[in-house]
């Protein structure tokens, strides 16, 4: 049986994820969310029609009429839920390899699905869908590139970004026309990389999980920056124009100080994860920002959002949400206004990320264990406290589970490499000892 991960079900095609088993979820989730108006996007995997046809009849089967919107962003569909308050899916696997596949959901108004509903979606869950997997479906064909492309160019003034030069890598996927659209009606000269997707090469040695090409693209032609998306387009990684990388944490950083000078930073507030570098905490500390920490995944930092009233949150893997503007995150519209940051403020992106924060060092080991721990940090506490005493201080240290896979994730960040090699050497020893040999 699959599950809910982190973020949506996700799967090695076919073998795992199978026709009947999205047949089956389209089946369990409009009995869960509503059998109305749904709307299907998908990226550009090979895969993703088969899925995409699957899912449809799934839902048909269970009452729902179906609009199929082809290849999409993530947040297209996301906007389109908010806009319309009708619910939405979007078949991919993220920042996965193309062999690779899944669904994500979005319940009506462009909300990601709370834990609770994704249990209950689970029971319903008949993963026998071979009665209707191939079914064929009624459902009508619609254009989401145009309504979302309008939706980001009245975010931002006419001419934003005029005279910025900006290398984008579109990952090979979802992001593949509608990005360099956008960024060129906002006025920037534009040089677009690995937008030909072909149904295999989809985040291949690219994007924002794969950022080196994208670097020596922007030093070759001397860009402003560059900006990478991953598969179905909701997070982006920059490039300064020495070819260095900026992560989400020091996007996040520089999207609230840009909100502050707006006036928009609410209740002088930022959301991030607990993956969030100490160096990140300790800036926004210095600048006057709160800093509010949620697990793992941009749900729950949605959820934090509204609970707190926040305008900015997201991961340190670039996922990040202008709650006031989106209900998902969004690496088109993050993309865009750190470009915008950039151009306004007359300063090249390299002054700005570095002058933002200091990321301390940070190690992480993945640990394969024999079965799944989500209380790990508590059966692990005397080791933890051990090594946080160890650091005196002067770092951090975070032992997680997995939320997909029978892993348990050690990370320190510490003053010096070595200081956080030798720590995390220390806890993965003590997680090896512990749970490696256990029976399965």
């Amino acid at each position: 049986m699959l599950h809910f991960g982190t973020d949506g079900v996700r799967a090695a095609a076919y073998s795992q994820l199978t026709p009947d088993a999205v047949a089956g979820l389209g089946r369990a989730a409009a009995s869960v969310l509503g059998c109305g108006d749904w709307v299907i996007g998908r990226d550009t995997r090979e895969s993703g029609e088969v899925f995409e046809q699957a899912l449809a009849a799934g839902l048909v089967a269970a009452g729902a009429t179906v609009s199929l919107a082809g290849v999409v962003p993530t947040p297209a569909l996301a906007y389109i839920g908010a806009a319309n308050n009708v619910a939405t899916a979007v078949i991919t696997a993220s920042h996965n390899p193309y062999h690779d596949n899944g669904v994500k959901l979005f319940a009506p108004g462009g909300r990601k699905l709370a834990d609770d509903i994704e249990r209950r979606i689970e029971s319903a869950w008949v993963r026998s869908g071979d009665d209707i997997a191939s079914a064929d479906v009624p459902a009508r064909a619609i254009d989401l590139v145009d309504p979302y492309t309008a939706r980001l160019l009245s975010l931002f003034p006419a001419g934003c970004l005029s005279g910025l030069d900006v290398v984008l890598d579109c990952a090979n996927g979802a992001m593949s026309v509608v990005a360099p659209r956008v960024a060129r009606m906002l006025g920037a000269n534009v040089r677009v990389i690995h937008s030909t997707p072909n149904g295999r090469n989809i985040n291949d040695e690219c994007g924002a999980t794969h950022p080196a090409d994208l670097s020596a693209t922007v030093v070759r032609f001397k860009a402003d920056l560059g900006l990478a998306f991953d598969g179905d387009g909701d997070r982006v990684i920059a490039v300064d124009h020495t070819g260095r990388v900026v992560d989400g944490d020091r996007l996040i950083a520089m999207a609230a100080l840009q909100l502050r000078e707006s006036g928009e930073l609410t209740n002088d507030t930022v959301v991030v994860t607990v993956m969030s570098n100490l160096g990140f905490h300790r800036a926004m500390g210095a600048a006057g920002v709160n800093v509010r920490t949620t697990a793992v995944g941009d749900r729950y930092v949605l959820e934090e959002l509204e609970a707190g009233d926040y305008a900015i949150g997201g991961e340190q893997s670039g996922h990040i949400i202008y709650r006031h503007l989106a209900t998902t995150g969004d690496g088109l519209l993050a993309g865009m206004r750190l470009a915008q940051y950039v151009h306004d403020h007359r300063a090249t992106l390299a002054e700005l990320a570095s002058g933002v924060m200091r990321s301390y060092p940070q190690v992480l080991v993945n640990v394969r264990v024999a079965q799944r721990h989500p209380n790990v940090a508590a059966e692990l506490a005397a080791e933890i406290a051990a090594a946080e005493s160890a650091l005196d201080g002067d770092g951090r240290v975070l032992v997680r589970a997995s939320g997909t896979e029978p892993l348990i994730r050690v990370m320190v960040e510490a003053a010096t490499v070595e200081a956080a090699e030798t720590v995390t050497a220390q806890l993965v020893q003590a997680v090896t000892d512990r749970f490696a040999s256990e029976p399965g």
